[in-house]
C-alpha cells in the first residue's frame, strides 16, 4: 500500500493546513485517516491519502453500491427507492438547462441507471467508468461502449451536458481532470457537480462519523464557499445550487449504523429530517448539493 501527501492546496496552492477531523474507514479497511483544513481558503481534504494505484482495494466491498447495484439490507433497499425518484429529477434537470437534448457525459457513471434513463429520453449519451463490473453493468443498461478513462475520449468531441453525480471528491488528479472535462464541454453547455456538504447541519452533528466524509475513497469535501472558489477557478460560472434532500437521510442512516453497529431508523430520520430543515432556514446547506454551471 502506497499513500501520497499533498503539499499544497489543490484550489488555492497556498501551503499552510491545519488537521481538521480524524475520521475511520468504517466500510472497509477500518483505518484512520486525517482530513485537514487551508488555512487560506478552508479547503478540506484528505491528506495523507492513498495514491492511485492503491486506492482500488478501499473499494472492494459489495456494500458499496454504485459499483454493485446491491439490494441487501434495509440502507440499500431504501437507496434504491430513492434513486428510482433522483434519476428522474436529474433527467428534469438537465432537460430545464438544455431543452434541445443533445450529447451528455456521465464522468463515473457507475452502473448506468442515470445515462439509461437519459437515453430513454431522447439523449445521446457517453459514460466513463473505471471499475470493470460497474462498467459491464452500465454497458448492458445503455447499450453503449463505456469509455475506461477520459483519455480515450476522441479530444475533439464536445457534450453539452457533462455531469459528475457525487464523483469529483474521489478524483486524485483533481484540476487536470477539471481542465480536461471543461476542454469537452460545448460552448454553450452545461457542467453539474454533486457533492457531499461539509457545511450540512448533520456533517456538524456527526463529526467524525459523518459518513459522507467516507475515507479514504472521499479525497475532498467540498462547502459551498470551496465549490464557488473551485470552478471559478476554473474559469465557470456557476448558474444555481440545488439541494439534494434524500441524501441527509441516507447519510444519517450510515452515520447511525457507523457509531451504533446497527441501522436506527427512528434516528435517521429525525437527523435527516433537522439537517433539511436546518438547511432551508440557514443558507441552502443541504447534506449534498448539486452545482450548475457554465462557461464565463
Amino acid at each position: 500500500m502506497s499513500y501520497e501527501r499533498l503539499e499544497s492546496c489543490p484550489i488555492c496552492g497556498k501551503e499552510e493546513f491545519k488537521n481538521f477531523l480524524v475520521v475511520t474507514d468504517n466500510s472497509v479497511s477500518k483505518e484512520s485517516f486525517v482530513i485537514v483544513e487551508c488555512e487560506n481558503c478552508t479547503f478540506k481534504f484528505t491528506n495523507p491519502r492513498p495514491d492511485e494505484n492503491s486506492i482500488g482495494s478501499y473499494y472492494e466491498s459489495e456494500e458499496y453500491i454504485s459499483h454493485s447495484n446491491t439490494k441487501s439490507g434495509i440502507i440499500n433497499r431504501a437507496y434504491h427507492v430513492v434513486r428510482s425518484i433522483t434519476t428522474k429529477q436529474k433527467v428534469e434537470l438537465i432537460n430545464r438547462h438544455q431543452p434541445a437534448k443533445g450529447t451528455i457525459l456521465d464522468y463515473g457513471c457507475g452502473t448506468g441507471v442515470f445515462l439509461e434513463a437519459c437515453k430513454k429520453d431522447g439523449w445521446q449519451v457517453q459514460g466513463i467508468e473505471p471499475n470493470d463490473k460497474a462498467r459491464e453493468l452500465a454497458e448492458g443498461a445503455t447499450g453503449t461502449k463505456v469509455a475506461t478513462e477520459l483519455s480515450s475520449l476522441d479530444p475533439d468531441k464536445k457534450y453539452n451536458v457533462i455531469t459528475l453525480w457525487h464523483v469529483l471528491e474521489h478524483i486524485h488528479s483533481l484540476n487536470e481532470t477539471a481542465k480536461e472535462l471543461i476542454s469537452h464541454l460545448a460552448e454553450d453547455g452545461t457542467l453539474i457537480i454533486a457533492v457531499p456538504n461539509a457545511d450540512s447541519h448533520d456533517a456538524q452533528q456527526y463529526k467524525e462519523n459523518w459518513a459522507a466524509y467516507d475515507v479514504p475513497r472521499h479525497l475532498y469535501h467540498f462547502t459551498q464557499p470551496t465549490m464557488k472558489r473551485f470552478l471559478k477557478k476554473h474559469k465557470m460560472q456557476l448558474e444555481e445550487v440545488l439541494p439534494m434532500k434524500f441524501d441527509a437521510y441516507y447519510v444519517s442512516m450510515l452515520s447511525e449504523k457507523h457509531i451504533k453497529g446497527k441501522t436506527n431508523m427512528i434516528n435517521s430520520v429525525l437527523n435527516g429530517y433537522k439537517s433539511n430543515s436546518y438547511a432551508e432556514k440557514n443558507g441552502n446547506d443541504y447534506s449534498s448539493l448539486i452545482f450548475v454551471a457554465k462557461r464565463k
